[in-house]
């Protein structure tokens, strides 16, 4: 199955890149933990120029129009930057959410007038899901959606009461939050609902299964560097095979993470409605590497690693925080079983990665993905 990405999809995943080298580094983390909103203003500005808020609204919207192909590469990026501001949210969760509403005819006035204010930069939208119901930013967002039981609500801030809670990672300010599901804020009920909150969790699990393999780079890339300076009797710890294998094993699990990736992206793109297999393989592949990474990046540093002093802890604390983000391992793995316990389940390469993987029998389920290829 061919994953190559286009010239013009690499030209805009380095630019950002280029972004958030230049305006993201450990200091500028470390000093966004003191302050009363944990965000940098104008980088989002930035981001919002770049065009990151706009990127999946589609272009009868005033968006870009891009694919979740696109932003899942995007959002390794800000993976490795270990951006704090919430902007993969924006873009993978909210932003398509907003559009799944008006694309099933579903929701209020409200739904129009925030898209343009996600796009503008002047509105923020927190999203809150019954799999996920710690909300990042969620104190000084514009408007909450949230999904209760069968019905999803879009309501202004001030009808949400935030309960702030503290996470491992100093970066995320996540909070609970209650409100009174009254009728004028609901957006959709029943099944529409259901199944806008059902594509909501998969973007969500994509959106961390790619922030997860670039948090774990650059572990690896750090880690690597301080082999090679570190010196003990006289030579690079580097050197230990032990310490080639902890940092190796790393990266072998990065490239099998990678295809898995793009898999449920594809999936996302083409099938939705088929896509909870492939999501719930990505997110387990790089759950399962980022906390591989945070474990031999810290072990690499030895006793320095161990503390606050070290970078190192900055990207391996939001490893541990988005693990569990949007379905821990248990559920991912309930979703795995469940698949691959049918009578007819598709097994095999052929139907992983392989052209025959959207097959066109209404008796699977499963969600399962297509040739890229020509």
């Amino acid at each position: 199955m061919n994953f190559t990405y286009s010239a013009e999809q690499i030209e805009f995943r380095d630019v950002l890149h280029a972004l958030l080298q230049a305006e993201v580094g450990a200091e500028r983390i470390r000093a966004r933990w003191d302050t009363a909103s944990g965000r940098d203003a104008a980088l989002e500005a930035q981001l919002r120029d770049f065009g990151l808020y706009s990127l999946m609204f589609p272009e009868s919207l005033d968006g870009l129009g891009l694919s979740v192909i696109d932003c899942a590469l995007l959002a390794e990026v800000c993976g490795r930057a270990a951006l704090p501001e919430p902007a993969v949210e924006t873009m993978m969760v909210a932003s398509p959410l907003l559009v799944d509403v008006l694309d099933r005819g579903l929701g209020n006035g409200s739904v129009q007038a925030v898209i343009e204010g996600v796009m503008s930069g002047d509105a923020r939208v927190a999203v809150s899901h019954a799999i996920n119901p710690h909300v990042n930013f969620v104190e000084d967002a514009h408007w909450v959606i949230a999904g209760v039981a069968d019905a999803i609500y879009l309501l202004p801030r001030d009808k949400v009461e935030v309960t702030p809670l503290k996470s491992v990672d100093p970066s995320r300010r996540i909070a609970k939050i209650d409100f009174d599901p009254e009728e004028q804020y609901r957006l959709a009920e029943g099944e529409a609902a259901a199944a806008v909150l059902r594509s909501t969790l998969n973007r969500g699990a994509l959106s961390v299964a790619a922030q997860l393999v670039g948090l774990s780079e650059v572990l690896v890339e750090q880690s690597v560097r301080y082999a090679s300076d570190r010196e003990q009797f006289g030579r690079a710890i580097g050197v230990n095979q032990a310490i080639k294998h902890h940092l190796a094993d790393v990266a072998v699990q990065i490239e099998y993470a990678r295809p898995v990736i793009a898999r449920a992206a594809y999936t996302l793109s083409v099938s939705p409605e088929r896509a909870d297999i492939a999501v719930s393989h990505a997110k387990l592949a790089a759950a399962r590497v980022g906390l591989l990474a945070a474990r031999h990046g810290i072990q690499v540093h030895g006793a320095m690693g161990y503390t606050w002093e070290c970078n190192v802890h900055i990207w391996s604390k939001r490893i541990w925080a988005l693990v569990r983000e949007w379905g821990d391992e248990g559920f991912h793995k309930n979703r795995l079983q469940q698949w691959l316990l049918q009578s007819n389940a598709l097994l095999g390469p052929e139907f992983t990665f392989g052209r025959r993987s959207l097959l066109p029998d209404s008796r699977v389920s499963d969600p399962v993905s297509a040739d890229t290829a020509a």
